[in-house]
């Protein structure tokens, strides 16, 4: 994943549109990279920490585990989907094609 540095960063909307024409649509290829990002990382955390699953659900059995407090603190000091989506749009890093161009070429045909 790209590192960024900071959370908050003020964006030029002319450049934020100017790969798709639109605010709205830029925003909506940057939510649509993040939920993806989102949804990888999440079953990265998940299948790490299954390897901790307990089988015994007994409160005498459950233990702190150093190992699975690093591996979710690793990934909370990670950069958000969002960012890195945004980093990845404005860098010219995400393939991304309008469904109204191919509706236009299909009925062309």
């Amino acid at each position: 994943m790209a590192t960024t540095k900071a959370s908050l960063v003020t964006r030029d909307l002319d450049k934020l549109a100017a790969p798709t024409g639109n605010v709205y649509a830029s925003v909506a290829v940057i939510s649509k990279r993040a939920r993806q990002l989102s949804s990888q990382m999440k079953d990265e955390l998940s299948s790490k920490l299954a390897e901790f699953a307990s089988t015994v659900d007994n409160l005498e059995e459950v233990f702190e585990n150093r190992e699975q407090i690093e591996i979710s603190k690793y990934y909370e000091r990670m950069p958000k989907p969002s960012l890195v989506a945004t980093e990845e749009f404005m860098n010219d890093e995400l393939v991304f094609r309008k469904i109204e161009d191919e509706e236009t070429s299909t009925n062309q045909l």
